[in-house]
């Protein structure tokens, strides 16, 4: 085909190719992009990075500084949509960006930092503050109290008081 025929063939067709990357490309409304933090409102609980089939998703306890570091890796994301499925509070979407390149694999790393609440017993941190104060939503004053005990504390606590209780 020479160029006589390109030029019919662009007379019959018109216009066939994209833009792109000089004009924005539309995305269908179901497109599944970057997923995106809102650390506004992420509780650290943890249920993403427990449903993140592709290890995309950490978390990281920084004891010494009580906070609560949630990862998220770009470079790993498979566009699943399961973290923003699991999260209970809606903290993660999936936007429509898909254009994700970077020059080093730091700047594909989103972070969110959480406080970290200290056990009342034994001072380690165990959770974060925002998490407790969702829990403490749901429960009675009198449950409250044991939101503020570590797991191991907690252990003690309840193995202590069975055991008296038998007597």
């Amino acid at each position: 085909m020479g160029r006589l025929g390109f030029i019919k063939d662009y007379l019959r067709y018109g216009v066939v190719t994209e833009k792109y990357p000089y004009e924005p490309v539309p995305t269908p409304e179901t497109f599944r992009g970057k997923p995106v933090i809102d650390s506004s409102k992420c509780l650290g609980c943890g249920a993403c990075v427990n449903a993140c089939p592709a290890n995309a998703l950490s978390i990281e306890d920084d004891l010494r500084g009580g906070i609560r570091w949630v990862r998220l890796f770009i470079g790993r994301c498979i566009y699943c949509g399961r973290c923003a499925d699991a999260c209970p509070v809606g903290a993660i979407e999936l936007s429509r960006e898909f254009e994700l390149s970077a020059l080093e694999s730091k700047d594909l790393i989103q972070e969110v930092g959480l406080r970290m609440v200290k056990c009342v017993i034994c001072g380690k941190p165990f959770t974060t503050y925002r998490l407790v104060r969702e829990v403490m939503r749901e429960l009675s004053p009198d449950e409250r109290v044991l939101t503020l005990v570590c797991p191991e504390c907690r252990a003690k606590l309840t193995a202590v008081n069975t055991s008296f209780a038998r007597w």
